[in-house]
């Protein structure tokens, strides 16, 4: 059974950082595209940004040069750094996995002063 398991969502003042994990289990992780999306109140969910089994990366235009995705095949885990958060970053991050798809339950992120 796959599972995905966001964490690291909080609250934070513009301009801060966050790094949110998602552990993957029930899958062989290292050749899983995986994701990154987020859907704010009332919005569409969105892409932030992808990383193929190979390490190739993807993101949305609204979030390059700030939020950076990494993966650890040793703990079967991929990370998202955001950085220079602004408050229109606020939502729900949700991890995803492209052999499914499969979804986690997703993590909130507020961005506010």
């Amino acid at each position: 059974q796959v599972q995905l398991v966001e964490s690291g969502g909080g609250l934070v003042q513009p301009g801060g950082s966050l790094r949110l994990s998602c552990v993957a289990s029930g899958m062989i992780f290292r050749f899983t595209h995986m994701g990154w999306y987020r859907q704010a109140p009332g919005k569409q969910r969105e892409l932030v940004g992808t990383i193929t089994g190979g390490g190739i990366l993807r993101y949305a235009d609204s979030v390059k040069g700030r939020f950076s995705i990494s993966r650890d095949n040793a703990k079967n885990t991929v990370y998202l750094q955001m950085n220079s958060l602004q408050p229109e970053d606020t939502a729900v991050y949700y991890c995803y996995a492209n052999t499914g798809p499969y979804w986690g339950k997703g993590t909130l992120v507020t961005v506010s002063s």
